[in-house]
């Protein structure tokens, strides 16, 4: 894409009105109670939450559940990877059992690892984004079940999977609504934010979905005859970008990382579709 032609788009995205991104909760609001819980999801919307964000494995009978790290040592008083409990054993696990400072208010509370099923019938008319986070799961066999689930409880309408894994988006069902893989995300920002060009989307459908950091810590390598040098770098998201990305169709952009006034003021000032908190309580003033 020529430089006139970015000049040109870059004028017209800025001539749209700024309106409030759709403010998501990272992990059910991960900052504001146990992630991926019953109460975490419940105070989210409390706080004025317009979508929740939660991570899904599946359990040791094949049931899609609500939990992130490998291990239950890391939020809960069990041990061992998620596809070694059932469903219903992992309904008796304190979730809540790590969380906070020295106190440990969530403590006892009923802050369990519940089933994607029940999340989605408890909050029916609730946008869901779906994050696949299963260590240990075939991506064919997640797709199976995920579909499984979003047809019993008419969800698909509702729904958005992303995973930072592309082989689970590949495996998806047609009829599972998905993001773009991050790989193709990822790259595409760094070739506008590296060398200011606007490649083309890899697929034809649409609409399409983008997320990935406001602000991406990356490593450049650059390749000399003599061998190769590495460089950090930060990709962030600004107008050239939103411009080059929303040329190709529509297309609706979620950053994720916003967790600070001045993060979440950047997005609303390139007009992002949606911003990733983990805390919706720190943000709901700002929506209006």
């Amino acid at each position: 894409m020529t430089r006139v032609l970015l000049a040109t788009l870059l004028l017209a995205a800025s001539t749209l009105a700024c309106a409030s991104p759709q403010l998501i909760a990272h992990r059910g609001g991960t900052g504001d109670a146990p992630e991926n819980t019953l109460p975490a999801i419940e105070l989210a919307l409390k706080n004025r939450a317009d979508a929740v964000w939660v991570t899904v494995q599946l359990s040791k009978d094949g049931v899609p559940v609500l939990y992130r790290p490998s291990d239950l040592s890391a939020l809960t008083n069990s041990n061992g990877p998620v596809s070694r409990f059932t469903a219903a054993e992992l309904g008796a696990i304190d979730a809540g059992w790590k969380w906070g400072d020295t106190t440990h208010p969530w403590r006892g509370k009923g802050a369990t690892i519940p089933t994607l099923e029940a999340v989605l019938q408890r909050w029916p008319q609730t946008p869901f984004y779906l994050d696949i986070k299963s260590p240990d799961a075939a991506p064919e066999e997640m797709g199976r079940r995920l579909l499984a689930v979003l047809e019993k409880t008419r969800s698909l309408g509702r729904v958005r999977v992303y995973s930072t894994e592309d082989r689970y988006i590949s495996a998806l069902p047609a009829a599972v609504p998905r993001f773009v893989t991050r790989s193709e995300t990822r790259t595409r920002l760094a070739t506008v934010s590296l060398s200011h060009q606007c490649p083309p989307p890899v697929a034809d459908e649409q609409p399409r979905w983008y997320g990935l950091e406001l602000n991406r810590n990356v490593e450049v390598v650059e390749k000399f005859t003599l061998g190769e040098g590495v460089s950090a770098a930060t990709l962030t998201w600004d107008k050239e970008a939103m411009a080059c990305f929303r040329s190709h169709g529509e297309a609706h952009i979620l950053f994720f990382g916003v967790n600070s006034p001045q993060d979440y003021e950047k997005a609303v000032e390139l007009n992002a579709d949606g911003v990733m908190v983990d805390a919706p309580s720190q943000f709901s003033a700002r929506k209006g």
